[in-house]
């Protein structure tokens, strides 16, 4: 018996000759959040739509809270938020809240709470053809905390929004998680993503080519880290010629070294004493992890 609410084993779903997912398997546990990635075409909406139940799979097994997608246990388990959410345009948000609230079940004073939570108390009575974007998607947050969902599925939850609306969205989300929602995130934001999920599965043509936290994926892969000296004045060629690396602006020296020599590095670095100004450490980002293991750096 697993806690894991989202529940993927050797998952397959073929559409006539494609094969759109194949022997996919992950889990997703209470809290935690999961991106999955994958370039278009690569099984995420796929995916999406075995786990709300939309689609039958054609090979493996999809539960979810220890339900088959599409039972009224699974859905009632299930928030979903769209990548592009759609709303009545001539309701207010409090009316469509509403609207939503009463096909849940819950009582109607739940709506000003919820509301609050996702900061639209401001514009609750205003018609939803006025929202921004912005706005549109905290509503669709608003209605995925109906009934305190163990699932939220969010297709690329952010997308078109500034950078003020991301992070607010996102510390909504992070709030979906710390209450005990199992929260899967498909996004093709990578950087955005890296600092907003516990673990990181990526797609790739149907099959699941990762799925670990940052530092696993980066373990993994074992590809170099970036070491960035700023030189003192005048110092830059006696640093290049002990360390050697690149020269980068005429003041900065840039060396690469496995994982496993950064300490070593950072030793032959710290030897250098007042030579050195400053020193940046950037271990490979996801950006950079996604291309390795899709196999794009290969290309």
């Amino acid at each position: 018996m697993t806690d894991d609410i989202l529940v993927v084993e050797n998952l397959a779903k073929r559409h006539g000759a494609v094969e759109a997912l194949t022997d996919v398997s992950l889990s997703l546990a209470p809290g935690q959040r999961l991106a999955l990635l994958g370039h278009n075409g690569a099984g995420k909406t796929t995916l999406i739509k075995l786990a709300l139940g939309l689609i039958a799979p054609t090979g493996g097994r999809i539960t979810v809270a220890g339900a088959r997608p599409g039972t009224h246990a699974a859905r009632a388990a299930t928030a979903y938020l769209p990548e592009s959410v759609a709303f009545h345009p001539a309701l207010t948000g409090r009316e469509q809240l509403a609207l939503f609230v009463r096909l849940a079940g819950e009582p109607t004073r739940v709506c000003g709470p919820l509301l609050e939570r996702v900061g639209l108390a401001h514009a609750a009575d205003r018609r939803i053809r006025t929202y921004s974007k912005g706005m549109r998607q905290r509503l669709g947050i608003a209605q995925a905390m109906l009934g305190r969902p163990r699932l939220a599925l969010l297709d690329e939850p952010a997308s078109g929004l500034d950078p003020v609306s991301r992070h607010d969205l996102y510390a909504l989300i992070d709030g979906l998680a710390r209450e005990g929602t199992a929260v899967l995130i498909a996004s093709h934001a990578l950087t955005e993503v890296e600092a907003r999920t516990d673990r990181i599965a990526i797609l790739s043509a149907g099959r699941l080519v990762a799925h670990d936290t940052l530092a696993g994926l980066r373990a993994r892969a074992a590809m170099p880290i970036r070491l960035r000296l700023t030189a003192r004045d005048g110092a830059a060629d006696e640093v290049q010629a002990r360390l050697g690396g690149e020269r980068i602006n005429g003041a900065a020296v840039e060396i690469l070294c496995a994982p496993q020599e950064k300490m070593d590095t950072l030793g032959r670095i710290a030897a250098l004493g007042p030579l050195v100004a400053d020193l940046d450490v950037t271990p490979p980002g996801l950006e950079a992890l996604y291309r390795h293991y899709s196999g794009e750096d290969r290309t």
